[in-house]
């Protein structure tokens, strides 16, 4: 057996025909970006409207990014805002995009960072971020579809379905009798968990409307309330010590969303979950949230930036026994949720349904991980019907 020498240093020689991954990558030679208006049939009104800090909602504009690469692989993705920042968020996606063309789609990090400093003068949170979210998950989308997995298994799932509560039936401005069909309405659909939106100026009127609902659906189904963030420290802890008898799941936004201390000081004294995070717009508040102590973190992928930072969020969460419950976007949240190590909830919104033409799978409470690759939609007729603005980069393949 002949021995490895030791005592001399030298050099293989590779091949003359290897070659590196750089040189041989796919890359990105098409870009689409979309802005769409989805109109709300009824305004929404929660909290906030009722302090008189924000109008109710009427539409909701998105962002649309479409990737398309010179192998001939492609992917879509998505960021939002509700009432202002759409056309905000457009501008600045139009003034990023051909930082992507001529890159290796399969460098996400390395092309999420180069996106921020492009931005850098903006910060590095808010619309700077948002404006990158459809990038970002267009290309999560794309490295999925080409290995042909749903995202959630490209990622590793921890498991196939996730735990569904709905919100949208519970809003403020619905009167109770209504509130409570809906109530019925979702659990006979195969819901999880029902959240109601709280914040009255009256404590009582929320006891009582929350209080109908725990009777309606009786003891041990999971219910949450949300008070948008409306209630500083006396109020919110007054306010959690009334809804400790109701049995929660969670109480979230009780204070401003950068009060993180506050949200961690409510999380240690009550029984009940604190849950906060979704008006947050980076990793570093994700971070500071998480160390306070908070119990669920509630990310927004499109609002954090994308999958990328979201993925950084998951890992700090998991690492500090945090709960997750992504804020809103089921679409794209299912596939991390399913990847989270610690049980998840995932918030249901029927609101984006027009846009997709793909349905989601509700069933025995739980949304189901289809088997479609990627995250698994394509843009509606109707969501074309809906966009206002258009603009191309780079060369249609």
């Amino acid at each position: 057996m002949q021995a490895v020498e030791s005592n001399i240093v030298s050099y293989a020689r590779a091949a003359a025909d290897a070659r590196t991954a750089a040189e041989t990558g796919d890359r990105i030679e098409w870009i689409k970006l979309s802005l769409t208006f989805l109109p709300l049939a009824t305004p929404v009104s929660d909290a906030k409207v009722l302090t008189g800090r924000q109008k109710p909602l009427t539409e909701i504009a998105f962002v649309f990014a479409e990737i398309r690469t010179r192998d001939g692989h492609e992917g879509i993705g998505f960021g939002y805002s509700k009432r202002a920042g759409g056309p905000g968020m457009y501008a600045h996606a139009k003034e990023l995009a051909p930082n992507l063309l001529g890159e290796d789609p399969n460098d996400i990090p390395r092309l999420f960072t180069r996106l921020l400093w492009a931005g850098a003068s903006m910060g590095r949170s808010g619309l700077t971020t948002q404006a990158i979210a459809p990038f970002d998950i267009a290309l999560w989308d794309l490295k999925a579809k080409r290995a042909g997995l749903p995202l959630a298994k490209l990622l590793g799932a921890q498991r196939d379905s996730v735990q569904c509560y709905n919100t949208s039936g519970g809003y403020l401005h619905t009167p109770l009798d209504q509130v409570l069909r809906n109530v019925e309405i979702s659990r006979e659909s195969g819901i999880g968990g029902i959240k109601l939106k709280v914040g009255q100026p009256d404590l009582s009127i929320d006891i009582a409307r929350v209080g109908a609902v725990r009777k309606l659906l009786g003891d041990g189904f999971p219910l949450m309330v949300d008070a948008n963030q409306q209630w500083d420290r006396q109020k919110a802890t007054r306010a959690c010590r009334a809804f400790e008898a109701l049995d929660l799941t969670w109480i979230e936004e009780p204070l401003d969303a950068h009060d993180f201390e506050g949200h961690g000081l409510l999380a240690e004294r009550f029984d009940t979950a604190i849950a906060t995070g979704e008006m947050l717009t980076c990793f570093d508040e994700h971070a500071q949230l998480i160390m306070a102590g908070t119990d669920f973190i509630q990310p927004d992928a499109p609002r954090v930036g994308g999958i990328t930072p979201f993925l950084k969020i998951m890992a700090l969460g998991e690492f500090r026994q945090r709960k997750l419950a992504p804020h809103f976007a089921m679409e794209i949240h299912l596939h991390l949720a399913a990847a989270y190590g610690i049980e998840p909830w995932l918030e249901h919104f029927e609101w984006l349904g027009p846009l997709f033409n793909e349905q989601m799978q509700l069933k025995d409470g739980r949304m189901h991980v289809s088997d479609r690759p990627g995250l698994g939609f394509s843009l509606s007729a109707q969501a074309l019907r809906w966009t206002t603005e258009t603009a191309e980069f780079g060369k249609r393949p």
